[in-house]
């Protein structure tokens, strides 16, 4: 698979990077566009500052003018936290989009939004203070309305961004599971267009 796959507002930090060789080391070509143009942080205080400052709009244009030299392949968008959020409206856009894999995020979801079978994967802690669970309702509900093929995988226990080895939320257990259920459904994507 064609995988685009967005960092969280820490930025673009060696954890993005160990997430594509895994994802290459699995047989998938994955680019990681880097939003924030060379700028990390260390607290998601600062991570959201920036992503403020810079602005939603920016950000989806830098986001679009990276995945567009690849949507023709049909992409599956993915990303963390933030990048999650990105590569769910990204994937809405595109008709050719193959998957979307959610890890530790969702964004809104257009009224007009369609979906059309997308097959949509995510994970996500549980708890988790950025997505609480009246939150997730709503945009599973949403996201079906919209014609997407949804599953969702919770993770009792587990910090929001617990898949980052290099922050304090990271659960290994939870990671290694979340990366265990992601690599099959990318596996499952490309079983559909043999």
């Amino acid at each position: 698979m064609n995988i685009m796959l967005f960092h969280s507002t820490y930025g673009l930090r060696p954890a993005v990077h160990r997430a594509a060789d895994r994802l290459r080391a699995a047989g998938h070509e994955v680019w990681t566009p880097d939003l924030f143009e060379g700028r990390t942080f260390d607290t998601v205080e600062e991570g959201m500052e920036h992503k403020d400052e810079v602005g939603k709009d920016e950000l989806l244009k830098r986001a679009v003018l990276a995945a567009a030299p690849y949507s023709e392949r049909g992409l599956v968008y993915a990303g963390f936290s933030f990048g999650a959020s990105v590569a769910q409206t990204l994937a809405l856009g595109d008709e050719k989009a193959r998957g979307l894999l959610l890890l530790h995020g969702t964004s809104d979801i257009a009224e007009n939004a369609s979906a059309d079978g997308l097959p949509v994967q995510l994970h996500v802690a549980e708890p988790d203070p950025f997505e609480t669970d009246d939150w997730l309702t709503a945009w599973y509900l949403g996201m079906g309305r919209a014609g997407a093929d949804v599953e969702v995988y919770r993770y009792a226990g587990a910090g929001h961004l617990y898949t980052d080895p290099d922050l304090p939320d990271f659960d290994e257990e939870a990671a290694e599971a979340t990366w265990r259920v992601a690599l099959g459904f990318l596996d499952s994507l490309e079983e559909d267009t043999d």
